[in-house]
């Protein structure tokens, strides 16, 4: 392998902001308003990763458990605040705590034993690999979260009539919303699953490139990428099942009646 990495100037960063200019110009020609988007996403993606990168290296260079746990708690908090602050409108706050606990006691685990186990990365706080990897994880986590609220949230909405006839002829809670349920594990996890099958031969997933582009052997990269895939697929399994098994009893009152 090539062990020279191409290092890019400021000037070659600056010159990639044409394809900005490039969709400013489709945009105004089409007359679609979201140029002022547009420039804040850009602007506020410039300024948020040149920070990060800031922290991140020193971080880095001062490796600490504390430091290193505290910044996973946050990645996982805020998460969740992204969750609630989506479906605010909607979202009651019974299902809002549930939303909190299920993302904690789904990817804690699965990061611990992935750090552990699967990569055995010593000391086990390293924030070279940790602080990457649980982005990952929580972030695929969060959007499975997402896609399960909003299928739990329509669904107990439009199907009301038919869960209160199922509770009426006798059905318990857990059986009239066993539907739901799995229609909302089914959609919150088949992005990751098209992920899967289109990874490879379709696109290489950023992190995989970045190794590769980075120098790693491609190998390498290849098998650090089907962990990682594996330990978002349990994240988002796990997190988006704990969701479902204790959200959809927000649902309901104590006498198993249906919640207007």
């Amino acid at each position: 392998m090539n062990d020279d990495i191409v290092i890019l100037a400021p000037w070659q960063v600056g010159v990639a902001y044409i394809f900005v200019i490039i969709v400013l110009t489709i945009l105004k020609h089409r007359g679609i308003k979201r140029e002022k988007v547009l420039l804040y996403g850009t602007l506020r993606m410039s300024v948020q990763l040149i920070l990060v990168g800031f922290i991140l290296t020193w971080i880095i260079e001062n490796p600490h458990p504390l430091i290193t746990v505290f910044i996973v708690l946050v990645m996982v908090s805020f998460a969740a605040l992204t969750v609630m602050r989506k479906f605010k409108e909607t979202m009651s706050k019974p299902l809002a705590r549930v939303v909190t606990l299920s993302l904690f006691v789904g990817t804690l685990p699965v990061l611990l034993f992935f750090f552990a186990v699967v990569i055995g990365i010593r000391p086990i706080y390293d924030p070279q690999y940790v602080i990457p990897i649980t982005g990952m994880i929580v972030g695929n986590s969060m959007t499975g979260i997402s896609l399960g609220v909003h299928t739990l949230l329509t669904r107990f909405t439009k199907g009301k009539a038919e869960i209160e006839e199922a509770l009426i002829l006798g059905a318990t809670p857990k059986d009239a919303s066993k539907p739901i349920v799995d229609d909302a594990f089914d959609a919150a996890i088949m992005p990751t699953l098209n992920s899967m099958l289109g990874m490879g031969i379709i696109f290489l997933p950023g992190m995989m490139t970045g190794q590769i582009l980075s120098g790693v052997d491609p190998s390498l990269a290849i098998s650090y990428q089907i962990a990682i895939m594996l330990g978002i697929l349990g994240g988002v399994s796990l997190t988006t099942y704990a969701f479902l098994q204790w959200g959809y009893k927000t649902f309901f009152n104590r006498e198993a009646q249906l919640i207007a």
